[in-house]
């Protein structure tokens, strides 16, 4: 059962990591757009970092719970 409820969290986590990184991605772009302005390039690489972040703990959590699974 204990293996069941640690193949879901990986599964929860693997679909948070790659929501994270589409996010990132679309931040990363729009900080980059030049037709955009300043505040919103900077709001948006500041949303890119925060993404960024939350893509390692996800990617880290799958890793755990993968792991455990196996177990």
């Amino acid at each position: 059962m204990e293996s069941l409820k640690n193949t879901a969290n990986y599964v929860k986590d693997s679909v948070s990591e790659y929501s994270s990184t589409a996010s990132k991605e679309a931040n990363k772009e729009v900080a980059k757009d030049s037709n955009a302005s300043l505040g919103t390039r900077a709001e948006a690489a500041k949303d890119a970092l925060s993404e960024k972040i939350d893509e390692q703990k996800n990617s880290a959590s799958a890793e755990i719970n993968k792991e455990k699974a196996k177990n």
